[in-house]
């Protein structure tokens, strides 16, 4: 995994004590970690396709996702190389939106992102107004070092479930391990009870 240097972080005592996981120190920057190189990919060529478990696969392109209803959010996100980022500001359309079209009885979701990432997910985690499509941070484009120009955001989890250049879900009945969950990272990854690593 890449990642920035010399960036600081807070010691947890110095934030509010329920809004840091066990573990994790809070930093003011935003560290870019990846598991390989930055992609380059034009908004204007970007789709995102739900596929595998559904009827019929659905495809939206940038000018239909950004037609859908966007909303702003403000969630605080938290990596499991043990920092965490308060109050971070992203645009963006729910899933629920999205996966409203999409007639399935999957129970899971495998994320899958330009240059062949993936990591899986619950359906219920990326329902119930828990998971969005994000283009925008801070106010502006999303920076493609942060996933742009369209990432997923599940804010509740380790944030490698929030997959970078993201290219759409295939749907599963049944779970099955992405690309850090191979490697030994935790299938679920709940920041609140450290579920960084399998057996955890």
């Amino acid at each position: 995994m890449a990642f920035t240097r010399n960036f600081h972080g807070k010691r947890r005592a110095e934030a509010d004590p329920a809004r840091v996981p066990p573990g994790q120190y809070v930093t003011p920057g935003f560290p870019v970690l990846s598991a390989g190189p930055t992609p380059k990919v034009v908004a204007g060529d970007w789709t995102f396709t739900v596929r595998g478990a559904a009827t019929s696969p659905v495809t939206w392109t940038w000018e239909a996702m950004r037609a859908l209803p966007a909303e702003s959010i403000t969630v605080d996100i938290h990596c499991v190389t043990k920092w965490s980022k308060l109050d971070t500001s992203w645009t963006g359309v729910s899933l629920d939106i999205l996966l409203d079209s999409v007639e399935t009885r999957a129970g899971y979701a495998v994320a899958f992102s330009e240059g062949g990432y993936t990591t899986n997910l619950p359906m219920a985690d990326l329902t119930g107004g828990k998971a969005w499509l994000v283009h925008e941070f801070g106010g502006a484009p999303l920076e493609p070092e942060h996933g742009g120009p369209v990432r997923l955001l599940v804010p509740h989890l380790y944030f490698w479930k929030s997959a970078k250049w993201v290219r759409g879900l295939e749907l599963r009945e049944q779970n099955e391990p992405g690309f850090w969950e191979r490697y030994g990272y935790h299938d679920y990854g709940d920041p609140w009870r450290e579920q960084r690593y399998a057996g955890d």
